[in-house]
């Protein structure tokens, strides 16, 4: 006799395995090994927070991520010039989410960059774009979860050990909105530090890249 499906699975969404990395800072090395890894856990998406750098200098950079055939999102870190950041948009077909957002399936990703040596944001500027980005997925109903990236760290988080001063606007924005996960890069010394602000799941990024199923 055939085996009915369970209705209820059925209609389940599927989750999005996502490969997240922070400060390369331009080694093509460590970019082949993270390739390896996404290709190993057959992710759906890659996200790079930032601190690429050597984009321009080292062809095999976004190159082995790219041969997976998965999109690239990433934001643009303050080692990331504008001018690399436009190459790897044009060159490579990767997004830029700085100030804007995307939709994979049902998860919303906003983005917030620093780029051209900026150690710190208009917060004021910044907050306006990440609140214009959330107030356009504000009641779509087809969005299961919502993920906020950055490179520069929040304010208030346990990222702030290193005695760097995080964002306040990102902290904001996170107070705010209250994204099911931030992702934030650059303090190498916090990769792996996690924590809960309200629902959101804060999460250091760092250099061996972490798999996300959401």
């Amino acid at each position: 006799m055939e085996k009915q499906q369970n209705p209820q699975k059925a209609h389940e969404k599927k989750s999005l395995k996502i490969l997240a990395a922070s400060d390369l800072h331009g080694s093509s090395d460590l970019a082949r090994k993270l390739a390896e890894k996404a290709d190993k856990n057959k992710v759906d998406l890659i996200l790079l927070l930032g601190d690429i750098n050597g984009a321009t200098k080292s062809k095999n950079l976004i190159a082995p991520f790219k041969k997976l055939n998965k999109p690239v999102l990433f934001v643009p870190g303050n080692w990331d010039t504008s001018f690399e950041t436009a190459m790897i948009e044009a060159v490579y077909n990767a997004r830029n989410l700085d100030g804007i957002y995307a939709k994979y399936d049902d998860i919303a990703i906003v983005g917030i960059g620093n780029p051209d040596f900026q150690l710190s944001i208009d917060e004021k500027k910044a907050f306006e774009k990440m609140k214009e980005s959330f107030d356009r997925l504000y009641g779509k109903g087809d969005i299961r979860k919502k993920i906020l990236i950055s490179h520069i760290n929040a304010h208030n988080t346990r990222s702030e050990f290193s005695g760097f001063k995080g964002s306040k606007a990102l902290r904001k924005a996170v107070d705010y909105f209250q994204p099911d996960f931030l992702l934030q890069g650059h303090i190498h010394e916090a990769e792996g530090i996690e924590e809960k602000i309200g629902k959101t799941h804060v999460i250091n990024i760092g250099r061996n890249g972490r798999i996300l199923e959401v």
